[in-house]
């Protein structure tokens, strides 16, 4: 069994979304494989978790810097797999070396061993491997997003088995390949290839722990299946409904760009975009929407082999193209007002445009999220009502506000239920030195980010002194004296 993969049941392949060319062909994990694959990591974890932690950093290290020189073939991996433009796939591979700088420092920060004084000795925090964590990752960012738990949980001690995406096979066995390089000991990192029964199978194996990325809806069946489970440590990092709300501000022309990158970068794939453009009434709304519609009808949209080079390339498959439309169509039909239509660009329904719609006066709200460059605007009569109507969601992962009223931001921060928020920046602004992750159906709160490394490692907590002696007072009924034994 090589270090890359296991032995393999089910055929099947990755297509670029932007030209359907087969971009890596292999077979999904069974059940069997799986187990193996666990077993290995699990044997491999024994000696891992041993290891200095500065040997344990030196490989992170090395993996770093075999991944800085990798980069164009990384970023090329991720164009074609994802569809999207090199600028930003490019972007992508510079977050991978970039994050294991963080991952160091936030071990050292976050996990190091600590002691303090106690009457009875000193006490101290000991941090500890939790085992074998599976990590499963997302396709928007098939590599930055995995690999954000992946190193963290390789400095902790873990060893971990990945399940790439689907739709990303080829991006994961780039990272495991790249790691393979860096030294990193064969078993300790396990990729599994598959789709949703792969990763079931994975969830309710003999792990210890489980770091999700992805839909809501595949988060909760993770949680619904790990019930009764309390020792496997989860970690949910899903999807929101994110509200950017604007009010009082001066320059519309930044407040438009800001929302444009808000709801449409990576073809509004992330999932910190702004679903919900929420506005309190005011004669500055009608030519914000103005200048907003003409920067989204200027974006360029197309393959990332393009020139000019598009701002975004198609999302992950024609069908989620449709699903996108669809859902337009049904906004749309429930009495929403148009004011951008997306459409198909080409016969590729996977390349989508720009879409803002007036749902103010939609018939019935809904509280879903629509994975693709679709824009939701609501009117509200008031700052307070644009706060009410940020929080009616059952998400709580991005918010951000928009104003040049720092007064206004201070009550929106107090108020606004989000796991991020931002104040004059996109919603998808967030710094890997910050914590990241949110609240409700967005996740089980801070899962990634800086934070993440307090996810890979149980906390021990021991009470110690140098030397074993009696108290010199004891409670009543006990006594120190020694007993006299009978002849």
């Amino acid at each position: 069994m090589s270090f890359a993969t296991a032995s393999y049941q089910d055929t099947f392949t990755s297509l670029s979304p932007a030209t359907g060319e087969v971009v890596w062909r292999g077979r999904a994990a069974g059940e069997h494989d799986i187990a193996a694959a666990v077993t290995a990591a699990r044997d491999a974890q024994r000696a891992w978790g041993r290891t200095p932690i500065q040997e344990r950093i030196g490989v992170a290290q090395r993996f770093a810097g075999c991944a800085a020189e990798c980069e164009a073939e990384l970023a090329d991996i991720i164009s074609r797999e994802t569809g999207k433009p090199l600028w930003e796939a490019a972007s992508e591979a510079r977050l991978v070396p970039a994050k294991v700088r963080l991952a160091i420092q936030a071990l050292h920060e976050r996990t190091g061993d600590h002691a303090i004084e106690l009457p009875q000795g000193f006490g101290r925090v000991i941090h500890r491997p939790l085992g074998v964590v599976a990590v499963l990752g997302p396709f928007n960012f098939p590599a930055h997003l995995p690999n954000g738990h992946i190193v963290p949980a390789l400095l902790a001690g873990n060893a971990v088995v990945f399940k790439p995406s689907e739709y990303t096979p080829a991006t994961g066995d780039l990272l495991v390949e790249i790691w393979r390089e860096a030294g990193l000991p064969d078993g300790v990192l396990r990729v599994c290839h598959g789709a949703r029964p792969t990763g079931s199978s994975l969830v309710s194996g003999d792990i210890d722990a489980v770091f999700f990325t992805g839909s809501a809806a595949g988060g909760q069946a993770i949680h619904r299946a790990l019930a009764g489970r309390p020792d496997v440590l989860l970690a949910l990092e899903m999807g929101g409904n994110n509200p950017l709300v604007i009010h009082e501000v001066c320059d519309l022309d930044a407040a438009a760009y800001l929302t444009a990158i808000s709801a449409f970068i990576t073809a509004g794939q992330r999932c910190t975009c702004a679903r919900r453009l929420i506005l309190p009434d005011g004669p500055a709304v009608a030519p914000l929407l103005d200048r907003l519609v003409a920067v989204a009808s200027s974006l360029r949209v197309g393959p990332p082999t393009h020139e000019p080079e598009p701002f975004y390339g198609p999302v992950i498959h024609a069908e989620a193209g449709r699903r996108i439309l669809g859902a337009q169509a049904d906004w749309l039909q429930r009495g929403a007002a148009p004011l951008l239509r997306a459409e198909a660009r080409s016969d590729n329904a996977a390349l989508i445009s720009p879409g803002i719609l007036d749902v103010t006066d939609r018939d019935g709200p809904d509280d879903g999220e629509v994975f693709g460059p679709l824009l939701q605007v609501i009117r509200v009569p008031d700052f307070n009502a644009a706060i009410d109507e940020a929080n009616r969601t059952r998400f709580g992962l991005a918010a951000s506000l928009l104003s040049d009223d720092a007064a206004c931001f201070s009550t929106f921060r107090e108020r606004v239920r989000a796991g991020i928020v931002n104040w004059n920046q996109p919603t998808t602004g967030a710094s890997g030195r910050l914590p990241f992750g949110g609240l409700g159906a967005s996740g089980n709160h801070r899962p990634s980010g800086y934070h993440v490394a307090d996810f890979c490692a149980d906390a021990t907590a021991a009470v110690e002194s140098h030397t074993l002696e009696a108290p010199a007072s004891t409670p009543p009924g006990i006594s120190t004296a020694p007993l006299e034994r009978p002849n």
